[in-house]
């Protein structure tokens, strides 16, 4: 009997142990992901492909071929994190929810900036015949893949500045590869490989001034696009992270606001690379 009795006790000691084991390794926040929320602020560079933009109103019907764009880059500055001032730079905003371990859905805004460069002569095709009242008219004529100087804007000036906003859903794959750079099991360091797909939907400010009309500068859902991305998650002390991600994608705008009148319109398609650095929490409620 009295053996019996040592042999339960052992057998009772080593479940708890066991138990104690796992409710240790349940408490380990970064083990799983499901049932988590996530958000993150950051800022961007870009570039674009070419692309030829066609513009089409009343006097009007031409298209700049191959035009070159630029980003409007802000660099290190307080209006990241100034709210009134945050559209000034280019920045990313996510809001996002595990699904599983693995995966999970988010809602991003990518506030990209695009700049028609103006020190660029690029080829013109279209014609243009306005009345002779209005500026534009010394621009009068039928072009054939014409040749035309843009340095000093007076025959167009073209920006998405605030901004060329791309506002995508994402699905996005996570695997903690710590174990690769020798990261023990703890919560304090993680580091973790992501990649996703975004679809999504333009609606950029379009900062506009054609053939010396009135500049307009106003919102309105341009297009679409797609886009994929790759990047690497720093988590921090379980609650805090860094992502860095590298995105690629095409936009689609057939329907760009360039004047009051909405008789007049631009329309362009491109490329484009996004590299973004953002910074954010994760929790659950």
């Amino acid at each position: 009997m009295k053996k019996i009795v040592q042999i339960a006790f052992l057998i009772s000691s080593f479940a708890g142990f066991s138990q104690n084991a796992e409710e240790v390794t349940a408490e380990r926040y970064t083990a799983h992901n499901k049932g988590k929320f996530f958000f993150a602020f950051g800022g961007n560079r870009d570039g674009f492909s070419k692309s030829d933009i066609h513009f089409k109103g009343n006097g009007f019907d031409f298209t700049v071929e191959n035009a070159e764009a630029v980003d409007k880059p802000k660099g290190w500055h307080v209006d990241y994190i100034n709210p009134a001032r945050m559209t000034i730079p280019q920045t990313n905003m996510k809001f996002g929810y595990f699904i599983s371990d693995h995966y999970s859905v988010s809602l991003n805004i990518d506030h990209m900036k695009y700049v028609f460069a103006q020190n660029q002569t690029s080829n013109v095709t279209g014609t243009i015949n306005l009345p002779a009242s209005e500026p534009g008219s010394v621009y009068n004529g039928t072009y054939n893949n014409t040749p035309v100087n843009f340095t000093d804007g007076t025959f167009l000036k073209f920006e998405h500045t605030n901004g060329l906003n791309y506002v995508n859903t994402e699905v996005a794959r996570h695997d903690d590869i710590s174990h690769i750079f020798r990261i023990g099991n703890t919560d304090k360091f993680q580091i973790s490989l992501t990649e996703g797909a975004q679809v999504g939907f333009l609606y950029p400010r379009t900062d506009a001034t054609v053939l010396g009309e009135k500049r307009h500068d106003d919102f309105h859902v341009a297009g679409y696009g797609v886009s994929a991305k790759a990047g690497l998650n720093f988590t921090f002390f379980k609650y805090f992270f860094l992502q860095t991600e590298l995105k690629g994608g095409y936009i689609n705008m057939p329907d760009i606001e360039i004047s009051d009148d909405k008789s007049q319109k631009a329309s362009q398609h491109f490329t484009f690379i996004e590299s973004i650095i953002e910074f954010g929490g994760i929790f659950k409620i």
